[in-house]
């Protein structure tokens, strides 16, 4: 096995992995999305040296699809407003989802009951990481720790934190695999033998970019009031949203998503 290869087992009794195509109600994703993966592992350990790539992510419960309604809100929050309750919340009146509020409405969501998944990545050095002179193990070494004491600097979850997930460390995706496919009593290769999903969502940022890496601001730069160009709040180049998709396909369980296996396709802007 590889000296920067991690697996995960995560596991929650529902999950939501949106469709962005879908602009009103919430429908998910047959399966875990490579952000979603992603999202787990930097709730459990994340630091400005290190970005992860999703490798594959295993199948051990597909879970059953539900629908149910919950209490969402129209508005969102603005910038300014954001700005105004840090330095005067009494001055900003918030935003209520439920119990007739004027900005809260019921939204269908169809959704899924009882996943179970392996998350297997790589740990990468960023560019900050390769200044800093820190060996990769040193941060490996660390997410095992905080994988297998169960800590977490936030409680990761399945798509929308109203979906909060469990999680364990596993030592080889396979062996863990065929471990609880014999705990569950049905073959892993059953449990899903192959289907083409079509289009999924990858990530909102590129991986490319993500390997750059960022800095903390100083606690200097947070007091100063300068103007913006003057203070510079990163390292290298700026990281930018943008939506990246893949051609996702199951096969024998397995979601393969590592970026130099799959057709990444990006929004292509004419002229550019």
């Amino acid at each position: 096995m590889s000296d920067n290869l991690i697996t995960i087992r995560v596991w929650g009794d529902h999950a939501c992995f949106t469709r962005p195509e879908m602009k009103v109600e919430r429908v998910s994703y047959p399966v875990m999305t490579p952000s979603a993966a992603r999202g787990v592992l930097e709730a459990i350990f994340w630091e400005p040296e290190i970005y992860y790539l999703i490798d594959s992510i295993h199948i051990i419960r597909r879970g059953r699809w539900f629908s149910f309604r919950r209490n969402e809100v129209i508005s969102v929050i603005s910038l300014d407003n954001a700005k105004t309750w840090m330095k005067s919340p009494e001055k900003v009146s918030p935003i209520l989802a439920g119990g007739g509020a004027p900005d809260g409405t019921q939204r269908n969501m169809l959704a899924l009951e009882g996943v179970e998944y392996l998350i297997t990545a790589e740990v990468h050095l960023s560019e900050i990481g390769k200044r800093r002179g820190h060996p990769i193990n040193i941060y490996r070494t660390e997410i095992e720790r905080r994988a297998q004491s169960g800590k977490c600097y936030h409680r990761p979850y399945l798509g929308v934190r109203e979906f909060a997930a469990d999680f364990d460390w596993e030592n080889n995706a396979q062996l863990a695999l065929e471990r609880r496919s014999v705990e569950l009593g049905k073959s892993w290769q059953s449990i899903w033998p192959e289907e083409d999903l079509g289009l999924m969502l990858y990530d909102v940022f590129d991986d490319g970019q993500r390997s750059q890496g960022f800095r903390w601001l100083t606690e200097e730069e947070r007091k100063a009031q300068p103007k913006k160009q003057s203070v510079s709040r990163w390292e290298g180049s700026l990281v930018k949203p943008e939506a990246v998709f893949f051609q996702a396909n199951i096969k024998d369980a397995k979601l393969d998503c590592h970026p130099q296996r799959v057709l990444l396709m990006r929004n292509q802007i004419a002229g550019s």
